[in-house]
Parts: C-alpha cells; structure tokens; sequence
C-alpha cells in the first residue's frame, strides 16, 4: 500500500496531468476536459457484470479477443483523449494496441457504457461523438434503470443505430445476442 505519492515536477501538458492522478481515479479525459466520476451504484455494476461476464465467454474464452472492465485507460489519442468505458472489447487482429503491462493505445473495435444517474449526455452525446470521430466500429449504451439498449455501428464513419431493445442487445460486429 503506498501512503504518499509525490509529483517531484509539476505536468506541462493536460494528458500530463490527467497520468499523475492516483490509480482508480475515475476520471475521462475528453478533448482536453478532465472529467470526474463519482464511484458507480448498484444496478450499474450488476449489468456491467451480466454484459462482461457473457463477452468473456464469447470472447475471451472462445480466443477472439479480450475484454477490459473499468476503471481501465483507453488512449485514443496521446495527447487530448483518454477514456475509461464501463467494457472494453479487442478483437485479435487488432490485440497491438494492447499493452499487457500497461493501459489501451489506440481504438478499440467495441466500447459499452452503462449509464448512470447524472452523468448520461456524457455517454449518449459526448462520449458517442468522440468515439464516432475516432472509429470505434460498435457503441453500446445500456440503461440499468429501464433496460433500454442501443447499438450504434459504424457506417461511412458515421454511427448508425443498429439495434434497440430492452433486457437484450444485438451485435452487427460480434454477431451475437446477448440478455441481460
């Protein structure tokens, strides 16, 4: 257990101060804006664990790829974005941008986000928009309150929405059902 941490030079660049915040931070680095999150609630992480739980076992333990939970840092860039979705998922072919030791370097191929009270223009406007502007083929956003899903995919890179339910998503890019 560390008891102190010292910054022995101050940060010269906004990623600089966004990597000098304390693992576990729960915080987003968007287009330069740092943006901090208070700890999930209880419905939140029950769908986060039904939705991760299922990709594990049709990713991960099929061998098609790996899935990351947060508070895990996602660099889309390395200067003004860095973003930790509530599930990650990287498929095999595009594993590089892994750091086994570290954090995600580049776009992931899937990104969910599982809404929570206060904090949803974050995930349904500025955090699809970032993540249309960087590539990201599929963008899930799940409400825990009503169940409601959308699937977003990208289409000319632009996002289109693929799928909407309640309780179940459909994946274009996994080619998969899942119920939670």
């Amino acid at each position: 257990m560390r008891k102190y941490e010292y910054i022995e030079s101050p940060p010269r660049t906004i990623m600089g101060v966004y990597k000098s915040l304390p693992e576990g931070t729960l915080a987003e680095l968007i287009d330069n804006i740092i943006y901090m999150s208070p700890s999930p609630v209880y419905k939140h992480q029950r769908v986060l664990l039904s939705l991760a739980t299922q990709l594990k076992r049709n990713i991960e333990d099929q061998n098609h790829g790996i899935i990351a939970i947060a508070p895990f840092d996602v660099y889309l860039d390395e200067t003004s974005n860095a973003v930790q979705p509530d599930i990650v998922v990287v498929l095999n072919k595009n594993r590089q941008i892994l750091d086994e030791n570290g954090h995600i370097h580049g776009v992931p191929d899937l990104l969910i986000e599982v809404l929570s009270p206060g904090n949803t223009s974050h995930d349904t406007v500025r955090k699809k928009a970032l993540y249309e502007k960087f590539g990201v083929k599929e963008y899930w956003i799940v409400d825990p309150d009503t169940k409601s899903t959308s699937v977003f995919a990208l289409q000319n890179k632009t996002y289109q929405l693929y799928f909407e339910g309640s309780g179940s998503i459909e994946s274009r890019l996994l080619k998969q059902s899942f119920q939670f």
